[in-house]
């Protein structure tokens, strides 16, 4: 993942992170946070590229709907979240930021920094008790529930207005223990397998792998005849991490049941930590162990990888930078384990107040408005971002049949139709708990895959360290009353 990467003969580079703001200067913050990440922040994401595709008909894009607020609002609301991975997203929502502002009559401002950047930066204003009235984050802040506003109203007026929320969305925004919604989520992106078309035809299987085994053979037979090994990431990073469940969860295991008791340590969890050794000795190198959130991108573009697991942005921005190679890449959905066919989701949307916001209302109108515009999320992020509350976009499946930014075919994506079938919250099957949140966040599952691997650990023994961190935060948040059982 990576906020933008320009692509040169043999691989790809990062651009300087963008400067641009409504309300004010970004400069303090990013010179807070990207100089002191380096390379690795301005590398933290899934790409895309803003000279990228242009819509083939300008004219579909989204009308823009405006509701007044219920109440009058006043005062200023500031903003912090993630430099979106499609970088026209971003051109879009300040301006559309701006607009809502001078409608309202409130003075408007919004940060954004590398998605790295977003839990430190969180958490040092939570920490001081000051800081921006709203923040975004792309994966779980389950984590914060103690310091944020209940999202209760804003959810049941959302649903009032466009239906029921999918569960997923649900499910990685809510907790069941305290009824509060910790965050909002009116939005997320599915994780399917990308893979070089060109080298899997060559193995034998045009339309990619359909099943784990699928992968193990097919990838370890492109390693063998190119040298092109797979890059599943086995790293303390965020792609590792969807794929560490994905893979988890297809096998029969879980972290906790449906009752948020802890179930990691089975047969089915030591099963797929085995496959996974299997598949790093076979198909893959050892990058992986020290892969950014960028480095499967760039692999897949550069074409030093036959089949990541990851959103739509590397093909995005293969699009715009190489359309030969943007043309070879395709997509598969979860692969197929011995008990399931399942992924995790790759982004969802987590936006909270903090309870130090000066300005809750005007943060929770916003984010209706913002809602209420789904369509333009969805066709600005060119279809990387679907909604929380699918009946907003009644045009997602039409532009997933027939890509408005040029993809060849044009329904290359119309997979992620069914992508809800597919896709579960990193809690799955329970919710996505504050507990579940800091293994996330803390990378147990990669971790343990990982230490497998290299040889460190026996998969047994891999599994047995992992559940023993593991109690120990579910002790820790059960303890405080926010995870059940």
């Amino acid at each position: 993942m990576a906020e933008r990467l320009s692509v040169p003969r043999g691989g790809t580079a990062p651009h300087a992170p963008r400067s641009d703001s409504v309300g004010f200067s970004r400069r303090g913050f990013l010179s807070s946070t990207a100089l002191a990440a380096g390379a690795y922040g301005a590398l933290a994401g899934c790409a895309s590229e803003s000279s990228g595709p242009q819509a083939k008909n300008s004219g579909n894009a989204p009308k823009e709907v405006f509701t007044a607020p219920a109440k009058k609002l006043s005062g200023s609301l500031s903003i912090l979240m993630w430099s979106h991975f499609v970088p026209r997203h971003d051109k879009w929502f300040d301006k559309f930021l701006s607009d809502w502002g001078k409608k309202v009559g409130v003075d408007v401002r919004v940060d954004h920094i590398n998605t790295v950047d977003v839990p430190r930066r969180a958490a040092s204003e939570i920490q001081a008790g000051r800081g921006h009235d709203l923040i975004q984050h792309i994966a779980p802040f389950s984590q914060y529930e103690p310091s944020v506003l209940d999202m209760t109203d804003l959810v049941q007026e959302a649903s009032k207005r466009w239906g029921k929320q999918l569960e997923l969305c649900r499910k990685s925004s809510y907790n069941p223990n305290t009824k509060r919604f910790y965050c909002y989520c009116p939005g997320w992106s599915p994780d399917p397998g990308d893979y070089r078309k060109s080298m899997w035809q060559k193995a034998g299987m045009p339309n990619g792998p359909t099943s784990w085994d699928d992968l193990l053979r097919g990838a370890a037979q492109i390693k063998k005849q190119t040298g092109v090994p797979c890059g599943i990431g086995l790293s303390p990073e965020t792609d590792s991490n969807m794929a560490a469940r994905a893979l988890l969860w297809s096998f029969g295991g879980s972290v906790q049941d449906e009752n948020e008791q802890v179930v990691l340590n089975s047969e089915a969890t030591v099963a797929a930590v085995e496959f996974m050794a299997r598949l790093f000795k076979e198909a893959e190198t050892s990058e992986v162990f020290s892969w950014t959130p960028a480095s499967n991108n760039q692999a897949l573009i550069a074409g030093k990888s036959s089949y990541i697991l990851n959103s739509i942005s590397a093909w995005r921005t293969a699009m715009g930078t190489n359309r030969t190679i943007g043309d070879d890449i395709f997509f598969v959905p979860a692969l197929r384990g011995p008990k399931a066919s399942m992924a995790a989701q790759h982004v969802i949307q987590q936006w909270i107040v903090p309870k130090y916001a000066g300005n809750p209302d005007a943060a929770k109108e916003f984010l209706l408005h913002y809602t209420a515009n789904f369509p333009s999320v969805s066709y600005y992020s060119e279809l990387y971002d679907l909604p929380g509350w699918p009946s907003i976009v009644p045009q997602l499946n039409g532009w997933l049949d027939n890509d408005p930014w040029g993809a060849k075919p044009a329904n290359k994506l119309s997979l992620l139709k069914t992508a809800t079938s597919w896709s579960a919250n990193i809690g799955y099957p329970g919710p996505s708990n504050p507990a579940i949140g800091e293994i996330f966040n803390t990378n147990v599952l990669p971790t343990m895959f990982g230490s497998a691997a290299r040889g460190q650990a026996s998969p047994r023994d891999a599994v047995k360290e992992a559940e023993g961190r593991i109690n120990a935060i579910f002790k820790n948040w059960r303890g405080r009353g926010l995870v059940g059982g």
